[in-house]
């Protein structure tokens, strides 16, 4: 998508009883036995000597209000407890307060159709005696039980709960995670599993991109040729997308649905063409991109169908929001119909920005009619709109800045889009409300948060999990947790810690580069390709898009595919090279690491090149294997030259920095992640001067 070209250019250690409200360290807690692994982090957390032992006579007990949904999330919590720590407790609550182990005191249950305003604040207190939990609505007891599971610790006395006092609460009202359907159809047991993984990162909204150029992905009983000719049969059914929205209630979870119109509805107009500006014919694409086909916004009919159809949508999702797309309007068929100028004209309207605001009035209505509020893309954000639409920005801080003085409410997506393979740390570092910020307190007031967007040009449903986990829970992190969370390192200690809890949940991000590797050669000895997979991640979506001129039905069966973005490598070998780099010297134990890492490179190359050389999807990829070899030369030799205190010869810098850039350069659609280490090892070589 053009929208995704444009934002490329815009882009815990806790001392004993301290409250911390915002930045946390590296290094363990002082209080013995714990360490900090919270993601996100608490608004507000303090930690005291002590444990409370979880042991088979662990119980639970709510003391307040109680219904199915509150029992069904201790249920879920108690149960994950209990395979984690292999403990024998009772999953459900029982028992009355003063003998209990964890009691949970909810005040009522929150709202039917919970809002932007759902009060998801919890405070929970750990003694060695016991544990309390104490919540305004259900949801915030989720958000609490979800820290709860985070807190386990195990030694060799046992698991436990460290003592600790939080007081919690989330920083941006609307923290969310987009998935395109559209594109790419993803199934419901892949959804469910995002949703869970969702919410135990307290993430509240999950935005259903459900319409694209490339398909329609839901049933319409009003108008099943939506489906019958624009799905390839891939599309939910209306019962299935009830059972997802009550699946994400249950978790505290909204769901907003997007239908995009009027554009990128090439797949709507292929059973129902009188909806178009052009007579077509039409048909499902399989390219991506922006097209010209777009609703006809001059026709009464086209606006009786889409009071139907919204209506008929607004019964399957109960959410107050519903977005409606917008982005991406060329405006080529409106300007080529006559009639559509005449109508243009007779409206006063100018430009085809002016008829799409036309229609987004329109929209605004039916929209309105069916108790809905209208959030759409950027391109929905005109002067004459009316100020309770919310923008969703993808093209920076800036236009969500100036939508937010001029009245609207936002969110910002810019800098969190996951198919352009960023890195964890760089959707860490980009802030809806940037401390630089000159947004008034109410101004500020209405930016209400973000969503990270996981768009499926180039992802199936083997590795979407690897495609947004665990760097949305970074993000997720950045929209709950206070600004003054900047530790990147720390953030990436715990990103670990919760990608590996995150596994609990059915998600496939981590076992899925092992399976993928092992379909790829045709065998399960791996061990050397692996270390080849380890150190490379795929390239930004825009850029495998301009090498293989993929579409919808292209193969996504590449090593490529196989390989998660921003693997662990990355940062392990950034943080060793920097402890090296503080003071070079042979016999360290980071100069050993280094090595070993180094030797491991260039021993593997021949078994990698010989299962490539067997496999015909790995054949493309065998430079990266010789590349490989090369890398950890280099790396050696800087690493020699340092530890001993000798200068490389005049020009070795030069020759080696040159293999580098070569080596970052994209292949085979794969990226090296160890570049710039590597880069930092080889800047600190000192040369000996020519002619000496």
């Amino acid at each position: 998508m053009i929208r995704q070209l444009a934002i490329l250019v815009i882009f815990a250690n806790i001392a004993a009883c301290s409250i911390i409200f915002a930045q946390t360290t590296s290094s363990p807690s002082s209080v013995p036995g714990f360490v900090n692994t919270l993601m996100p982090q608490p608004s507000q957390l303090s930690t005291q000597e002590g444990r409370l032992a979880i042991t088979p006579s662990f119980s639970t007990v709510t003391d307040q209000f109680r219904d199915a949904r509150l029992d069904a999330a201790l249920a879920r919590s108690l149960d994950r407890i209990k395979t984690r720590t292999g403990v024998a407790l009772a999953t459900s609550a029982q028992g009355d307060a003063p003998s209990a182990t964890l009691v949970v005191s909810v005040d009522a249950s929150g709202a039917a159709i919970q809002s932007i305003d759902e009060d998801e604040s919890y405070i929970l207190e750990v003694t060695p005696a016991s544990a309390h939990l104490r919540a305004a609505t259900v949801v915030g007891a989720m958000r609490g039980l979800a820290t709860l599971e985070q807190l386990i610790q195990s030694d060799a006395a046992g698991p436990f709960l460290p003592a600790v006092s939080i007081h919690d609460t989330p920083r941006f009202r609307w923290r969310g995670l987009m998935i395109d359907c559209g594109r790419h159809f993803m199934p419901v047991e892949v959804l469910k599993r995002t949703l869970d993984g969702m919410a135990s990162v307290k993430l509240n909204v999950f935005h259903w991109h459900l319409s694209e150029d490339q398909g329609f992905r839901i049933e319409s009983k009003a108008f099943p040729k939506l489906t019958e000719f624009g799905s390839d049969g891939l599309f939910y059914t209306q019962e299935q997308a009830r059972e997802m929205v009550a699946y994400a209630r249950q978790r505290g979870i909204r769901v907003v649905p997007e239908f995009d119109m009027p554009g990128h509805t090439s797949a709507w107009f292929v059973g129902y063409p009188d909806l178009a500006s052009a007579p077509g014919p039409f048909h499902i694409e399989r390219k991506f991109g922006v097209f010209d086909p777009v609703m006809d916004a001059t026709r009464e009919s086209t606006y009786k169908f889409l009071d139907t159809f919204i209506g008929e949508m607004a019964a399957i999702f109960p959410d107050h929001f519903f977005h409606i797309g917008g982005d991406e309007n060329n405006g080529v068929e409106w300007k080529a119909n006559p009639r559509i100028q005449s109508f243009m004209r007779d409206h006063n309207l100018k430009d085809t920005a002016a008829l799409q605001n036309y229609f987004n009035q329109r929209l605004l209505k039916l929209l309105e009619k069916h108790g809905k509020h209208m959030i759409g893309w950027d391109e929905i954000l005109t002067p004459d709109l009316p100020q309770d639409v919310m923008v969703q920005i993808w093209r920076g801080f800036d236009s969500l800045a100036a939508g937010a003085r001029n009245g609207y409410t936002g969110i910002l997506s810019a800098g969190y889009y996951l198919n352009l393979m960023s890195p964890a740390s760089k959707h860490y570092m980009v802030d809806p409300l940037p401390q630089t910020t000159d947004l008034t307190p109410e101004q500020q007031a209405r930016i209400l948060g973000g969503e990270a967007c996981m768009w499926m040009e180039q992802t199936s449903p083997v590795d979407m999990d690897s495609r947004v986990w665990p760097r949305t829970a970074a993000i997720a992190e950045r929209l709950w947790s206070p600004r003054e969370l900047t530790d990147v390192d720390d953030m990436y200690r715990r990103l670990n810690a919760e990608s590996l809890r995150l596994e609990a949940f059915g998600l496939t991000h981590l076992s899925q580069e092992d399976s993928s590797l092992r379909e790829l050669s045709g065998t399960q000895q791996i061990g050397p390709l692996q270390i080849l997979a380890s150190v490379l991640e795929p390239v930004a979506f825009d850029t495998r898009a301009h090498l293989q001129h993929a579409n919808q039905l292209t193969p996504l069966n590449l090593l490529v595919d196989a390989l998660p973005p921003d693997p662990p490598s990355r940062h392990q070998l950034e943080l060793i090279t920097r402890a090296y780099l503080r003071k070079p010297a042979a016999g360290t134990p980071e100069e050993a690491e280094l090595a070993a890492d180094f030797n491991a490179w260039i021993a593997s190359e021949p078994e990698i090149l010989r299962v490539m050389g067997a496999s015909p999807l790995l054949a493309q990829a065998e430079p990266r294997a010789q590349q490989l070899a090369e890398l950890g030369a280099v790396g050696l030799e800087a690493v020699s030259y340092l530890s001993s205190g000798l200068p490389a010869a005049a020009g070795w810098k030069a020759a080696k920095l040159a293999l580098l850039d070569e080596a970052e350069k994209p292949q085979a659609f794969v990226r090296f992640t160890v570049i710039a280490p590597l880069r930092d090892l080889v800047n600190t070589v000192p040369e000996a001067q020519g002619g000496n």
